[in-house]
C-alpha cells in the first residue's frame, strides 16, 4: 500500500494509473483470449485490439500505423534494428535504451543546454553517404529540455534521410512531431507499465521478421494493457498550466536560496526539471529526501542505481562535479501546490545543514 504521508515528484520515471486505465485493463482480463486465434473467442479479442489501435491513433491525431510493444525499450529497440537505413546519428542526450541500441551510430553535437542546432545537423547530413535514421528525443528526460522538432525534422528530411523521435515523456502533452518514428511509453501519462507504441509513418521503412503486428513485432499481443494505456491516452489532459506554475515557483525558489537550474535557458516542458545544490552529493540529497518522505531520483530512472554521472549532463558540458550535485524533479497530474512548498522546504534545510556543516 502507499504511504499516503509521501509526497511523489518522480513523474518522469513513472506515473501512477489512471482509474479508467485499471478499469479498462480489468475489461481486457475479461477476454483473455489471444488475439491471433482464429476461433471465435481469438475474433472477438483481435476486434477488441484493432477498435484499440483505432481509438489510440484517433487520440493522438496520427494517420500512419501502430506497433503495439511491451513498453518504450522494445519499441527502440525495433525502431533501431529494424529500420532500413543502415547509417544511423543520435544526439548524446538520448535515453540510455537508444545509445544501447545504436552502439555505431554517429553522434551529434548539442549545445550547452543538450540543444540539437540545426543548422550542425544540417552539416552532418550533408556529408552523409546515402539516407540516415536520425534519433532525436522531443523530451530530455532528465532535463525536460525540448528540442525543436519542427527545425530539426525539417532539415532531416530536405537531406532524404528518417526521424526516430522518442516521445516518452511528450505524449500526452505536447503535439506529435512530424517524425516517421515515435516511441510512445503508457507508463508515463497514466496507462500500465510494460506497454508502449512504435509509431510508424511508413511501414517499408522497417524490416519485417515475421510473428505479430503485421510481422514487425514478435510476441502474444497484452490486450488489457493497451486498453488500459488507450484509455489513459484518451483521459483529459488539462493540468498543463498548473504544472507550468508549479515549476515557475520551483524554479525562482531554487534560485533564490542558491541553487541553480540546469538548462534554464533552453525551452522546458512544465513537468520535468533538475537542479544542481552545490556541495550537496545527489545521493546525498536523494537519501535525506526519501526519509523526509519525497520521492525525487538523480538522472534517468532506468540508471539512478548506478554511481555513473549522467551522460545527458556530461554532453552538455556540465563540469562533473556539478553534475554529482544534480537531482531532477518531476511533476504530475496529482501534484498540488502543497507538495511544492514542502519539497522546497526541504531543499532549504538540506542546503542549510551542508552549509553549517
Amino acid at each position: 500500500m502507499t504511504d499516503t504521508k509521501r509526497i511523489y515528484l518522480d513523474y518522469a520515471a513513472t506515473a501512477p494509473m489512471l482509474d479508467v486505465a485499471k478499469n479498462a485493463c480489468v475489461e481486457g482480463f475479461e477476454h483473455w483470449a489471444n488475439p491471433s486465434s482464429p476461433h471465435g473467442d481469438g475474433r472477438a479479442a483481435q476486434a477488441m485490439l484493432e477498435n484499440a489501435r483505432r481509438r489510440f491513433k484517433d487520440a493522438l491525431g496520427w494517420t500512419g500505423d501502430v506497433i503495439f510493444t511491451s513498453g518504450a525499450s522494445e519499441a527502440v529497440q525495433i525502431a533501431l534494428t529494424k529500420s532500413k537505413p543502415e547509417l544511423q546519428f543520435v544526439s548524446p542526450v538520448e535515453h540510455d535504451v537508444v545509445l544501447r541500441f545504436a552502439p555505431s551510430a554517429r553522434s551529434i553535437p548539442v549545445d550547452m543546454n543538450g540543444m540539437v542546432v540545426p543548422t550542425n545537423l544540417n552539416h552532418l547530413l550533408k556529408g552523409a553517404e546515402g539516407p540516415a535514421l536520425v534519433a532525436i528525443q522531443s523530451v530530455n528526460n532528465e532535463t525536460g529540455v525540448m528540442q525543436d522538432m519542427d527545425a530539426l525534422a525539417k532539415v532531416v528530411h530536405d537531406r532524404g534521410s528518417y526521424l526516430m523521435a522518442d516521445c516518452s515523456q511528450s505524449v500526452g502533452k505536447l503535439p506529435l512531431p512530424d517524425a516517421d518514428l515515435i516511441i510512445v511509453a503508457g507508463h508515463k501519462f497514466g496507462g500500465p507499465p510494460g506497454v508502449g507504441a512504435l509509431l510508424v509513418k511508413d511501414l517499408r521503412l522497417l524490416q519485417a521478421d515475421g510473428g505479430q503486428e503485421q510481422g514487425y513485432r514478435s510476441g502474444t499481443q497484452n490486450l488489457p494493457y493497451i486498453l488500459g494505456m488507450t484509455a489513459a491516452l484518451e483521459a483529459p489532459a488539462n493540468w498543463a498550466g498548473r504544472a507550468a506554475e508549479l515549476r515557475q515557483h520551483l524554479d525562482d525558489a531554487i534560485r533564490k536560496e542558491g541553487g541553480v537550474v540546469i538548462a534554464e535557458q533552453a525551452p522546458r516542458i512544465a513537468t520535468i526539471a533538475s537542479y544542481h545544490m552545490p556541495g550537496v552529493a545527489a545521493n546525498t540529497q536523494l537519501i535525506k529526501f526519501d526519509m523526509a518522505g519525497f520521492s525525487v531520483s538523480a538522472g534517468s530512472a532506468c540508471s539512478s542505481g548506478t554511481l555513473k554521472p549522467s551522460h545527458v549532463l556530461e554532453a552538455m558540458g556540465t563540469d562533473p562535479q556539478v553534475a554529482r550535485e544534480v537531482i531532477r524533479v518531476s511533476i504530475g497530474r496529482d501534484t498540488t501546490r502543497t507538495h511544492i512548498y514542502a519539497f522546497i522546504d526541504k531543499w532549504k534545510s538540506i542546503f542549510a545543514e551542508a552549509r553549517r556543516g
